[in-house]
């Protein structure tokens, strides 16, 4: 690392201009290439999944995006001869769009798109590609042709994936608030505008090159369309962090007279180690998401790493070479000033961190019992968790796609918003006429509102039909009429034949998914939990230090779940944050958040935890270790935590209702992990069980490798003992 740190310092401007071509030409890249997103939720071996490959075998033709033009009148009926007149028109207008393929008017041959009051109608439009294809600028020439049709006493929405496209925020808000506070943050932190910009500027190159990295990246493998705001999100909270530990410790180096290029060297030799110990945690936690073997996580796990890697990297190469530009300007000109008149002076723990590491080392048992009470009263929400995928009725209330599927639901009942769609596949006579008698089976089926006629593939070898349930799509009940039509209709309608019917359609497949997700998910959790204790063990040679650390991130991520079910699920001020009605937890939530939380907990741990360790060696005293640990870090961790959290929560204001599950569950998450775990409850648990902290059997100790977060560190001309105290360098940030 020191070798590293060394050359990015004596080439500085290299190292900037390679890291700026490099952010550069992945951008034109990524820009010429455009983007090639996919949500798709298919799950091989699931029923839905069968289902949807018999529907493309047998209907090619229905591989174009479906989409609804829905409009109310509340005066008189829809069939008024002027309504229908000018309704007929518009849809003439939006089947001349180009990128459509027909329009299915409720006016022709087409059978219930008018609901019974005679008030509501909705006609489908059919795009001539997939959702991922259809360029913004087609799905907006649509809702512009159709929204002309409104007038007083006639409102007209539209629904659909590929609507959604022109919901999608453009603009870049979230992001520029989160760097903003978190500018404000460092610049309070640091009082040199200098070195509060560094953290910012080696963020913002290294997420920036991963955001157009997973751009190409979708190219090649499934990627969701939310990765790359994941990406961002994750990148700008920790890329921002390990920047600001580094640039901590080469400030705390010129304070002690180091020069500036060794000052720097220094930092990034000692607390750059910590940082890559740090994101290797997080990206082990994020690429276990690979041992579910779900095609859809594979592309966000290696999204998320790849923004963690360049973030990394750009703060171990980038940064020193910054460092090293700007020169004594890192410290404010007070410290400079006193620099220059006083000398190099010790920096020990003083303040409220201090005072704070005394409190809880005299009252350890309340404080910790305090903190656990806390922790389990927020996570209590946990335990009435649902999955599963939320629609455009969660969307916020002033979106046309939202207001569609109300009007919707008013007019032809809850279910038309999330049909079933039964495939079957036919392999003679026998199988027709079980078929036949399938719909009156289905009308029959309590849950059922209605059910369409039997169509045909051109060869005949395939059929569908669309079943509506009496429930929304979100509902358990809608649920549980999937599982009675696949435990006891369906194979009553096949018994005798060979005839086999799959259920498939959105609502299916997304019950499927979460299935599969909560299946997995115990072997998901416990290997994150193995493969972090192990990296602890072998940094702590303790077997304390790692069981804790375990017991910690369980519980930061239980409370963290239990704020996102409160306010999603039970739909807590969701309407008042913008973030739509309350609905189920996407089932992908807990894995990629637990990924991204283990790892984000482990940085705190390991820059806590070091510290400690350090003292512990040093002079024996677990006490000591503990006080003087939690005062000489706790800080730096605070305001780490406080930019994460900024970070997060502005991802809110993205308008994106996943993303904003991930900001507020990652800043709760951190907020309770920095506030409440490591400044309160770790510190408390520490103190209570003494020596037995650092107990590992020898056995274990001869057999385990020894690795080491740091180096010893190039001490400045201040290395000097004083009664009672540390030295000025036991003051740094030890991660």
């Amino acid at each position: 690392m020191a070798a590293l740190a060394r050359w990015c310092i004596n080439h500085r401007l290299v190292a900037v201009l390679l890291w700026l071509l490099a952010f550069g030409g992945v951008t034109a890249g990524a820009s010429a290439a455009g983007p090639a997103y996919s949500n798709d939720y298919g799950v091989p071996g699931t029923e839905s999944g069968r289902a949807a490959a018999l529907l493309e075998e047998g209907f090619q033709s229905a591989g174009g995006d479906g989409d609804t033009i829905v409009w109310h009148t509340d005066r008189g009926s829809v069939r008024a001869t002027a309504l229908e007149q000018r309704m007929t028109g518009m849809l003439d207008e939006v089947a001349q769009l180009p990128g459509i393929a027909d329009v299915i008017s409720p006016y022709g041959a087409a059978a219930g798109q008018i609901s019974e009051d005679g008030r509501t109608a909705y006609a489908t439009v059919i795009f001539d590609r997939p959702v991922d294809d259809i360029p913004k600028e087609q799905a907006q020439a649509v809702v512009d042709t159709a929204r002309e049709a409104a007038s007083d006493g006639v409102r007209v929405e539209l629904g659909g994936s590929a609507i959604a496209l022109t919901e999608a925020p453009t603009s870049h808000t979230a992001e520029m608030v989160g760097v903003a506070v978190a500018a404000v943050v460092l610049f309070l932190a640091f009082g040199s505008l200098a070195a509060s910009l560094l953290p910012i500027a080696t963020a913002i190159v290294g997420v920036g090159t991963a955001y157009a990295g997973i751009g190409l990246l979708g190219h090649a493998m499934t990627v969701a369309d939310f990765a790359p705001m994941l990406g961002m999100l994750v990148g700008l909270g920790v890329g921002i962090d390990y920047a600001l530990f580094i640039v901590t410790r080469h400030r705390k180096g010129l304070k002690r007279g180091l020069s500036v290029a060794e000052a720097a060297e220094n930092a990034v030799a000692t607390t750059g180690r910590a940082v890559v110990f740090a994101g290797a945690t997080v990206c082990i936690a994020l690429l276990g998401m690979l041992i579910l073997r779900l095609g859809f996580l594979n592309g966000v796990a290696i999204a998320a790493s790849l923004t963690v890697i360049l973030t990394v990297a750009a703060s171990i190469t980038l940064l020193p070479a910054l460092l090293s530009f700007i020169g004594m300007r890192a410290l404010s000109r007070r410290e400079r000033r006193r620099l220059v008149e006083h000398g190099p002076q010790p920096e020990l723990p003083t303040g409220f961190a201090a005072r704070w590491s005394a409190f809880v080392e005299r009252h350890p048992k309340l404080l910790g019992s305090l903190a656990a009470v806390v922790m389990l009263v927020l996570a209590l929400p946990t335990f009435g968790l649902h999955l599963g995928t939320s629609d455009q009725g969660n969307n916020p209330a002033g979106t046309t796609t939202r207001k569609a599927y109300d009007l919707l639901a008013e007019g032809f009942g809850p279910g038309i918003n999330g049909p079933l769609t039964l495939v079957a596949e036919l392999d003679g006579a026998d199988d027709r006429i079980a078929l036949s008698q399938l719909p009156e089976a289905l009308h029959a089926t309590q849950g059922v509102e209605a059910v369409s006629p039997v169509a045909y593939s051109g060869s005949g070898h395939t059929a569908v039909l669309t079943v509506v349930p009496d429930s929304p799509p979100q509902s358990q009940r809608t649920s549980e009429l999937v599982e009675h039509l696949r435990d006891e209709v369906l194979p009553r309608a096949e018994h005798g034949t060979s005839l086999e019917v799959y259920v498939g359609g959105v609502t299916a497949g997304y019950d499927d998914f979460a299935q599969v997700i909560v299946g997995k998910l115990p072997l998901f959790v416990g290997v994150v939990i193995a493969l972090g204790c192990l990296l602890l063990l072998l940094a702590f040679r303790s077997l304390g230090i790692p069981l804790k650390a375990a017991a910690m991130n369980i519980a930061a991520v239980a409370a963290a779940f239990g704020i996102v079910v409160a306010i999603f699920q039970w739909g807590w001020g969701s309407e008042l944050l913008g973030l739509g009605r309350a609905g189920p937890i996407e089932p992908f939530l807990p894995v990629i958040a637990v990924s991204v939380l283990f790892g984000l907990s482990m940085d705190y741990q390991v820059f806590l935890v070091s510290r400690m360790y350090e003292e512990w060696l040093e002079t024996g005293d677990n006490r000591r270790a503990v006080r003087v640990g939690l005062a000489e870090t706790s800080r730096v961790i605070n305001s780490a935590a406080v930019i994460m959290i900024a970070v997060f929560l502005a991802f809110v204001l993205s308008g994106d209702r996943v993303i904003a599950m991930f900001g507020i569950g990652l800043a709760a998450a951190v907020a309770l992990d920095a506030f409440v775990l490591r400044t309160l409850l770790v510190p408390a648990l520490m103190h209570m069980l003494g020596g037995a902290n650092w107990w590992l059997p020898r056995w274990l100790d001869r057999l385990l490798p020894r690795i080491s977060i740091e180096t010893p560190e190039r001490r400045g001309p201040t290395h000097t003992k004083i009664a009672g105290q540390r030295a000025s360098e036991d003051g740094e940030l030890v991660p």
